[in-house]
């Protein structure tokens, strides 16, 4: 038996099982959110979608059965790769729906956003697990927390004031791996409590007209000021996805619901063609599964996460267990956020929910961060290389030396 198809054995199939079974109802939500478009480039999204899990998949066996190791040598180049495209984005970026988030590569749309975060993981996973075994000054908490903040900060910054929802998903991101990184909690909090002085000045200052609209239009519907709403600019999604959650009630009403007419499918309707099957395919499949299916869904979503923690309990090394738990935290992120808005109880920010949502560049990302997860898995027998102080106390004694 070969190493590569012992490694291969050694899948967390758990992990994979549930992985597929999240593909499979995703692209069965896109083709009910989608194919009934008489656009002939929406129509056929779901099979695009199947297309980039077929690569996305392809990503993922090469990094599970690749010792996640190679993250200590290619951080920085992956990490000065992202800071490359954002600033791409700046210069060359195509705005779609009001945000700079994509840009165009041989016909192909990307978003380097998503790349940017995947390099700060690995990144802030070799500084705060890594570096403080090979400098000693790694070791002071300041410091650490001094050198991570400036790589979240840079990215973050290049982002936020155009795809406000990539740009939040760093601050979860930071902390879970502060924790994670044996961080005190004093130094936590303090700096929740300088976030949370900063949150009016990045409302007021930082944020586009339409991005404030956004905040107060889910302010207002959660208050219930119904007179503030204005349903037919920025509330008139919002208002409709209320509508369409509220009115499916526990069983829905059946798949493919928006193909009969009597059945008043309301993302048929009343949904942006382009948005339905990314941005708002939670409430789509409310609308057409009922509580009862999106409640199976989030604990889907819910059983991976606490598959994902415990692999990282199980880690070889401090360096895995921060992949782990940053690769975690980002999709606990995006599905909070995702739901949260198709709820109607967070703002609308555009977060895809993972293995959901149509997106080439994300289903990418969210394969190949599967892909990391798993080899975390794999290689957790494998001991960690020395560091070479480590290797020369450990190093039995020769007697007849001492003698």
């Amino acid at each position: 038996m070969t190493p590569l198809f012992r490694k291969f054995l050694s899948l967390n199939w758990g992990i994979v099982l549930t992985m597929a079974a999240l593909l499979t109802f995703g692209v069965y939500a896109i083709y009910n959110a989608s194919a009934f478009r008489e656009a002939a480039d929406l129509a056929v999204k779901w099979r695009q979608q199947i297309h980039w899990i077929a690569m996305g998949s392809v990503l993922m066996l090469a990094a599970s059965l690749l010792d996640y190791k190679w993250v200590r040598w290619a951080c920085l180049p992956m990490y000065l790769a992202g800071i490359a495209g954002l600033i791409y984005l700046q210069l060359k970026g195509v705005e779609i729906n009001g945000n700079k988030n994509w840009v165009i590569i041989g016909g192909v749309s990307m978003q380097p956003s998503q790349f940017a975060i995947t390099s700060g993981i690995v990144m802030l996973a070799v500084v705060f697990g890594e570096l403080p075994r090979m400098w000693s000054i790694f070791n002071n908490c300041l410091v650490r927390i001094g050198v991570g903040g400036l790589i979240v900060a840079i990215p973050a910054a290049l982002v936020i004031k155009e795809d406000l929802g990539s740009g939040l998903v760093w601050a979860p991101v930071f902390l879970a791996m502060l924790v994670a990184g044996n961080i005190p909690f004093r130094y936590i909090i303090s700096m929740l409590l300088v976030g949370l002085c900063v949150v009016p000045i990045l409302y007021f200052f930082i944020l586009k007209p339409y991005q404030q609209a956004r905040i107060d239009q889910t302010w207002y519907l959660l208050t219930n000021q119904s007179e503030k709403v204005d349903t037919s600019g920025h509330g008139w999604v919002p208002n409709f996805v209320q509508i369409a959650v509220a009115s499916a009630g526990f069983e829905g009403k059946g798949p493919l619901s928006a193909k009969v007419p009597e059945a008043r499918s309301i993302h048929r309707m009343f949904y942006p063609e382009a948005e339905a099957f990314s941005d708002y395919i939670f409430s789509v499949i409310c609308e057409e599964f009922g509580f009862r299916g999106s409640a199976l869904l989030l604990s889907f979503i819910a059983l991976l996460l606490l598959q994902a923690i415990s692999v990282a309990f199980q880690s070889r090394d401090q360096v895995g267990r921060l992949l782990v738990v940053g690769i975690g935290t980002m999709f606990f992120a995006h599905t909070f956020q995702n739901a949260g808005m198709n709820l109607c109880m967070l703002p609308v920010i555009g977060l895809p929910m993972p293995f959901i949502s149509y997106g080439g560049t994300f289903m990418l990302v969210t394969l190949f961060l599967m892909g990391m997860v798993q080899s975390v898995w794999i290689h957790r027998h494998i001991s960690p290389v020395a560091a070479p102080a480590q290797r020369g106390r450990n190093k039995p004694r020769n007697l007849e030396d001492e003698d």
